[in-house]
């Protein structure tokens, strides 16, 4: 008989069922009690909307107040990335806001897509814009076309607008090397860019105080909180979420943009001048400085000269390319940079303009004419800042530091008189290896060439004559006795390298080092060791068949700053700052103080610097280093005040120093200076720079200039009244230009900055006859 099995099956039915019923309602009171808060969470975050909010930058100022970057309130169209994420909906949408933008669609197209419509099309958007934000489409919207889209939001879905700042450079091109200019983060910096707090889709500082000081003039981002309804409008803002954005620092610069605008005119003048053929002189010939035949070398006379007969002065005429150069101007007594010119320069604003890719190339060309790098012209690179970037020969303007050394060292003293005869013959190589006697060693290295065609001689020389008249001959039996000191010593480091002791003299000045001013891309300068020198021919930039490390005759061109030695405008400038100081080197600074956020208006273009508030301060002077000058100063500083107000020597007849003639007569102000002539390829004149450092023995006016103008002939015909211009307008506030607020940017120009000229250049003219050979 069959058993009856249902009421047990029910049972485990019933029991089932009980099981699932307990287990479901666990769940719903897990879900309800529970996670009840994460679930409500997300619910209301469905109906919230968080906009971010960019905090303003911080502002720049010279050091009157001058506002010279600044930001001006922007309204910036977006659209909701998901809104345009398809294709489809991405070109309808472009479509219906093309007309009220005023813009075609396919530069709506290339906004989201730099790759769109090129023949390599793909998606180029990768790094451009973060994509957890709105997409900003277009920067500087109108109001009125603001009001007609939010009219029709049905037809511009995810189209909202948000403020936000553009960066404007009221007093712009001045200063634009120092200032700087804003870009897109680069995508190999988003990472870093992003860590540290900032949008993909924000500008940074790409150059300049922009980039050095981006940290403190960025700020810190805020947001706003929204609940929105159904149809994505918002309803109200939640107040209590809000978070404000703090404002970037605003900052400083010890820069005068009245010295600065005038520096900036003196360069151009000046360059501009040296490149034009003499009005009273038509009949001399003009020069192709590829034509090198046209200047000849005069076996008898180690003379070269042009066939015609027609003499410049004491010198065949040349014309100079003369096309670059920089000034430096340095409060001496505390490392504040007052001015610094780079030639040539550029408007800052053109980053920002707007302007075509095709167009910007024109303006900032980034290949030569068959379209290589290598076939750029670097002489005429704008976007560079020669001041801290440039890698110079001293010239003759190393001298006061090399005397420096020789007397710091021992190598001679006070009193060491040395008999200029023109020449100088190494000691330390035997004579039978010399040239002029049939060997290979150049031995014998001669003074400039003087009026009479033959290697000048000035007689009886100490450390103040050799800098008056820049002997030559006296220092190269310096860098002789120095290499010979080396040798002697015959210490080396771990890399095998024979220490330098001229090297050590020198750093102690600066040279060699960056200097820690605030501004990026700054090279640290070069002086020449075995392992320098080794390391030049590895790269290249010395023949392989060169001596892989220093030899007699490479000191002896360093004597007098030639050869492998090198450094910017800057490390001149501040090396002369520590004579004029008394031994004290600096750290230059162009921060003269960090303002908290917001500092007061002070009228258009202007800040009241005087009801900021100072975060930090540079007005005490940051110390590198106390030089000794006991003993060793005086000589130099009477030698370089000898190449300003006169007193050269008598050996045959008088020769003149090397500023006596430019400055004659001058009254302005008690300077001490140097010329320098840096030689350039070939040992043809029209490739020789022209330098001048100087500084002010008056302690009212304690400022340090130096000129440096690439291509530009004799340091006294070039750099030198230029440094004399500099310190006029130092002296005389009416000398120099009123500042004002610069004309908008005219972009149908192919021009990187309008040209600059001196209203009043008398200071710049000379009489021929005042230029001295160095």
């Amino acid at each position: 008989m069959a058993v009856d099995r249902r009421a047990a099956r029910m049972s485990i039915l019933a029991l089932v069922s009980l099981i699932l019923l307990g287990a479901l309602g666990t769940r719903v009171w897990f879900l309800q009690v529970v996670e009840h808060q994460k679930y409500q969470d997300r619910v209301t975050a469905s109906k919230i909307r968080v906009v971010d909010i960019a905090p303003e930058r911080g502002r720049i100022f010279d050091a009157e107040g001058r506002v010279v970057a600044g930001n001006e309130r922007i309204l910036v169209l977006t659209v909701e990335q998901n809104v345009i994420r398809s294709k489809t909906s991405r070109n309808l949408l472009f479509e219906r806001l093309s007309g009220p933008l005023n813009t075609p669609v396919i530069d709506l197209q290339k906004r989201y897509n730099p790759c769109f419509g090129t023949p390599q099309e793909g998606d180029c958007r990768i790094g451009k814009f973060d994509t957890l934000l709105p997409f900003p489409l277009k920067e500087d919207v109108n109001e009125e076309v603001v009001a007609y889209i939010k009219q029709r939001s049905e037809d511009y879905p995810g189209v909202d607008v948000q403020e936000s700042y553009r960066r404007v450079y009221p007093y712009a091109p001045l200063a634009s090397h120092v200032v700087g200019y804003m870009g897109s983060i680069s995508s190999s910096k988003q990472d870093e860019y992003q860590s540290a707090g900032y949008k993909l889709s924000e500008r940074v500082g790409q150059f300049g105080v922009e980039l050095s000081m981006e940290t403190a003039l960025h700020g810190i981002w805020g947001h706003k909180v929204f609940e929105i309804d159904s149809n994505g409008r918002i309803v109200r803002e939640l107040i209590d979420q809000r978070v404000d954005p703090i404002a970037g620092n605003d900052i400083q610069l010890t820069i005068d943009l009245r010295i600065q605008q005038y520096a900036e005119q003196a360069l151009e003048t000046k360059l501009k001048e040296r490149r034009q053929l003499d009005p009273e002189s038509a009949d001399k010939p003009a020069h192709n400085p590829i034509d090198r035949e046209a200047f000849k070398l005069n076996p008898a006379t180690s003379k070269r000269t042009y066939s015609s007969s027609k003499l410049y002065g004491e010198q065949e005429w040349v014309q100079y390319s003369a096309p670059a150069g920089a000034v430096v101007v340095q409060d001496y007594t505390n490392g504040h940079v007052i001015a610094m010119a780079s030639y040539p320069t550029f408007d800052n604003r053109w980053m920002s303009s707007g302007v075509s890719g095709n167009k910007f190339e024109q303006i900032f060309p980034s290949k030569g004419p068959d379209g290589t790098v290598e076939s750029l012209n670097p002489d005429l690179a704008t976007l560079v800042n020669r001041a801290v970037q440039a890698r110079y020969n001293l010239g003759s303007t190393i001298k006061p530091f090399i005397a420096w050394s020789a007397l710091h060292s021992g190598i001679i003293t006070p009193e060491y008189t040395f008999l200029d005869e023109g020449t100088w013959t190494l000691e330390s190589i035997p004579r039978n290896e010399c040239q002029d006697k049939g060997g290979n060693a150049k031995c014998v290295f001669k003074n400039a060439i003087a009026g009479n065609g033959l290697p000048a001689r000035y007689g009886p020389v100490a450390v103040q004559d050799a800098l008056a008249v820049s002997s030559d001959a006296f220092f190269y039996r310096i860098g002789e006795k120095f290499w010979v000191l080396d040798e002697s010593l015959g210490i080396k480091d771990d890399q095998g390298c024979t220490k330098s002791t001229l090297k050590d003299n020198l750093k102690r000045f600066g040279f060699g080092a960056d200097s820690g001013i605030e501004l990026p891309y700054e090279w640290d300068g070069r002086i020449p060791d075995d392992c320098v020198k080794r390391d030049l021919i590895k790269s290249g930039a010395l023949a392989k068949n060169e001596v892989p490390r220093l030899v007699v005759g490479d000191s002896v061109q360093v004597s007098i700053g030639q050869g492998l030695m090198a450094a910017t405008p800057l490390q001149i400038a501040n090396a002369y700052s520590t004579l004029a100081n008394g031994g004290f080197r600096m750290t230059p600074t162009l921060i003269k103080a960090v303002f908290a956020p917001f500092t007061p208006d002070g009228g258009p273009g202007m800040a009241d610097v005087a009801k900021g508030i100072v975060i930090t301060s540079n007005d005490r002077p940051k110390i590198q280093d106390q030089l000794e000058m006991d003993g060793v100063l005086g000589p130099i500083n009477a030698g370089l005040r000898r190449v300003i107000r006169g007193k050269g020597t008598d050996y045959g007849f008088y020769h003149f120093t090397t500023g006596e003639k430019l400055f004659q007569g001058w009254d302005v102000l008690d300077i001490a200076g140097k010329t320098g002539t840096a030689q350039g390829a070939g040992n043809y004149p029209w490739n020789d720079s022209s330098a001048f450092g100087s500084y002010s023995m008056d302690e009212s006016m304690p400022y340090t200039v130096v000129a440096y103008l690439e291509k530009s002939g004799y340091g006294s015909r070039a750099a030198a009244p230029v440094v004399k211009c500099m310190f006029e307008a130092l002296t005389d506030p009416a000398k120099a230009d009123p500042v004002f607020i610069s004309d908008p940017l005219d972009v149908s120009s192919l021009a990187a900055a309008p040209a600059k000229q001196l209203v009043d250049d008398a200071c710049l003219q000379l009489n021929e006859a005042a230029a001295s050979r160095d």
